[in-house]
């Protein structure tokens, strides 16, 4: 069989160097193809890092993702760890010190919502609610698996995430749009969209 009717076979995957079958969305470029092994659909329940990863997928709104994963250590150095304690402290010369930093998407509107976020998600705490529990209430605690066997068959926004997004909204989070948040879904394993091909589709 030709490796392009294998690719067919294989729901439009492509095959690597390492002899792997991989989603077609994460290319070649390495940092990329280790995210998509590593992390993109692996479960995660920690509130902290589902909290990093909503915002990124904010800060990617318009952009590659690819772009955001190239950024992604110096948001984290810019960001404090992406701690809701002390991004909810950020005062109007933080927001400007962020603006220059050029390690970033310097995005005013992106910047002040992470900090509207980071407080709405203390205000969450102070009612007793981890960021975490809301999050997987959209998918009834347990992982979604779907099995797209093309690209073209992976959602840009679902139900859940359209319901998930009205109330984070609702909460006070920014940038946090139904598209917004399935990315994040995809990217935390409340949801499984690996391609039926993939190395990485559950059985």
């Amino acid at each position: 069989m030709s490796e392009a009717a294998q690719a067919a076979a294989e729901g439009g995957c492509t095959r690597h160097a390492d002899g792997l079958w991989r989603c077609r969305w994460c290319g070649s470029d390495p940092l990329y193809m280790a995210y998509h092994d590593t992390e993109w659909g692996v479960e995660e329940r920690d509130s902290r890092a589902l909290f990093e990863k909503l915002l990124l997928d904010g800060f990617q709104a318009g952009l590659a993702w690819i772009t955001i994963l190239r950024k992604r250590d110096n948001f984290r150095r810019a960001f404090d760890g992406f701690e809701p304690e002390r991004i909810a402290r950020y005062d109007a010369a933080k927001v400007e010190a962020l603006m220059a930093d050029a390690g970033i998407v310097r995005n005013r509107a992106k910047i002040e919502g992470a900090v509207l976020s980071a407080r709405a998600y203390l205000d969450l705490q102070e009612k007793g609610i981890h960021f975490s529990d809301l999050m997987w209430e959209a998918v009834g605690g347990e992982v979604r698996v779907n099995r797209p066997a093309r690209l073209a068959d992976i959602a840009a926004e679902t139900a859940e995430s359209r319901a998930l997004s009205k109330r984070l909204k609702g909460l006070g989070f920014k940038f946090c749009g139904p598209t917004i948040v399935y990315a994040a879904m995809q990217a935390c394993g409340l949801v499984d969209d690996h391609l039926a091909g993939c190395y990485r589709a559950r059985p």
